[in-house]
């Protein structure tokens, strides 16, 4: 399958993802209603189960998913990232893991990813309220988008270079055993 074939299998999944994630970011400040002057995220505090909408899984199949949480003042978007064999799988931890211990440089990934109803999730971004006040609305879905595929593009280039690595090393091994 070429790039091209992939972007456009994808674009329905990524279409959905983007209408969903532009009708949820209708997000205002809206203090504690437990703790006087706080202002937490209510899909992160769980304080009142009024102030947090259903959440919404978007499943392009059963190992690649998008869970979006609502709330009144935040989002949280976790991300489960297709893993089909153990080179995935520690490569997408790996990468996961470089991007989180860097969260802060990110203003809206967390630093964990949330586990929801036995599924581990591999990334999880968090939109405040603030967010949405100090970065223009679409612009903010249009950099989940692109974070989204990316991601995608980013580990399947590294596996590519680590089949490419591991043929040269067989490649050199190999013919020092015909000299």
């Amino acid at each position: 399958m070429s790039s091209n074939q992939g972007v456009v299998a994808q674009q329905p999944y990524i279409n959905c993802i983007r209408k969903t994630l532009e009708a949820a970011m209708c997000l205002v400040n809206f203090p504690s209603q437990v703790v006087e002057r706080h202002n937490k995220p209510e899909v992160e505090a769980q304080s009142s189960k009024e102030l947090v909408l259903n959440p919404i899984i978007i499943a392009r199949d059963a190992d690649e998913k998008v869970l979006i949480e609502s709330s009144v003042n935040s989002i949280r978007l976790s991300i489960k990232i297709r893993q089909l064999d153990d080179l995935d799988r520690h490569i997408t931890k790996s990468f996961m893991d470089f991007l989180q211990r860097r969260a802060n440089h990110y203003y809206i990934l967390r630093r964990k990813p949330v586990c929801y109803q036995g599924t581990q999730y591999d990334l999880s971004l968090l939109i405040t309220n603030e967010n949405t006040d100090s970065m223009l609305k679409g612009k903010l879905v249009d950099w989940v988008i692109e974070f989204l595929q990316d991601i995608n593009k980013e580990l399947s280039y590294i596996k590519i270079q680590v089949g490419m690595r591991a043929r040269v090393v067989a490649k050199e091994y190999f013919a020092s055993f015909q000299s």
